[in-house]
This record gives structure tokens, C-alpha cells and sequence, in this order.
């Protein structure tokens, strides 16, 4: 499994060296690659949410990185253990690839409550600029949860997205709260309405 000490997932599907130095795009999955469903880990419940697979695989054109991380409770409270996320997570790896699509890195925490690794806390953005050389200050994060956004600003990225599919619609006012001069925060319908942020982080 790819564990780290901290018993976080941190897997790499590619050789990270060429995105050393480059702006990333950090994608939430729950509600922003996939549907939402209470605590996934049945490949039967896995959807692709309409312009996921299509604004990973531009990123990839594009060489933008693109890196996951998501928040895993489920792990931590017992209702699903490592295999099936690994299992989803292989399925969701294969849908991709049938769409041309390809995610370099992924982050998932299965700890509850608190731990400097989950979400809101910086953890997992942290950890995956280490893995790969990203910049953070250039970097740009999509979620569907004010606590994505907040991860995001603790770890010193340029501005970060919520979608209003998953959670976002009981999230937009905090969201917006989160909104500093240091860190944009925008509102959009769902993934399928980020394309703009690949123009953003190639420019950044």
C-alpha cells in the first residue's frame, strides 16, 4: 500500500521530476471527479461527474500537474478499510485513462477528527509539493467543502474554487468568507465550469 508514516495515502502514477517548479491543479474527488456518495468504496457507486475526465486530461496536455487529495473518513471510522478505496481508486484510474485523462498524484487522509493531514489543515498540499517540487504559491484547488478551501489557503496556494455539486451549495457562504487579497476564492457551477483556472495556472 502506499502509506506513509503518517498512514496517508500517497501514491504517485508517474514519475514525478517534470513538475518540479510547476503551478498544480488540486482536485477534491467527492463531489468534484465523482458523485457524491456517503462514504465511497463500492465501484458500483463510482460516476464521473460531466468535464472531470475532460479538464484532467487538457491539465495533462497543458503539463500541468494535477493531484488529488481527499479527506477519507470512512477509513478512520471503521465503515471501509484500504482495499476498497484502492479498488475505486483503480477503477476511477482506468475511467480516466479511457478518457485520455491521467491524475500524477494522489493524497488521501483517513483521519478523524483532527490531524494535520486532513482537511482543513495544510497537510496533504504540503506533502504532495514535497513529493513532487510543486508551487504551492502558484497552484490553484477545486472543492466542493469550505474545508477544501481553507486547506488550500493554510497551505499558501493562489486561489482556490467551489463547485456547487457535492456539498457546495450548503457551502457557498462560507466559502466566500474564506476570500483574502492573498487568496482568491470563485464560485462556479461544478467542474465542467473551471476550464478557465488551466489558462490561469499556465500563465501563473
Amino acid at each position: 500500500m502506499a502509506l506513509d508514516a503518517e498512514g496517508v495515502w500517497c501514491e504517485a502514477a508517474v514519475d514525478l521530476a517534470w513538475a518540479s517548479g510547476r503551478a498544480a491543479l488540486f482536485l477534491d474527488r467527492d463531489g468534484v471527479i465523482v458523485e457524491e456518495v456517503d462514504y465511497l468504496h463500492r465501484v458500483e457507486d463510482l460516476a464521473l461527474l460531466p468535464g472531470a475526465a475532460e479538464l484532467i486530461a487538457q491539465a495533462n496536455q497543458a503539463g500541468i500537474p494535477v493531484a488529488v487529495v481527499t479527506n477519507q473518513a470512512g477509513i478512520g471510522r471503521g465503515y471501509f478499510g484500504w482495499d476498497e478505496f484502492h479498488n475505486v481508486q483503480a477503477e476511477l484510474t482506468r475511467r480516466l485513462e479511457a478518457a485520455g485523462a491521467r491524475v500524477d498524484l494522489t493524497l488521501a487522509c483517513p483521519h478523524y477528527p483532527e490531524h494535520p493531514d486532513r482537511k482543513p489543515n495544510p497537510g496533504m498540499f504540503r506533502k504532495a509539493a514535497r513529493m513532487a517540487g510543486l508551487d504551492l504559491a502558484r497552484s490553484w484547488a477545486v472543492g466542493d467543502k469550505a474545508s477544501d478551501l481553507e486547506a488550500a489557503r493554510a497551505a499558501g496556494l493562489a486561489g482556490g474554487v467551489l463547485v456547487l455539486t457535492g456539498h457546495g451549495l450548503q457551502h457557498e457562504a462560507a466559502a466566500a468568507a474564506i476570500g483574502t487579497p492573498a487568496f482568491r476564492v470563485l464560485v462556479r457551477p461544478s467542474v465542467a465550469d473551471t476550464f478557465w483556472l488551466l489558462r490561469e495556472l499556465a500563465q501563473s
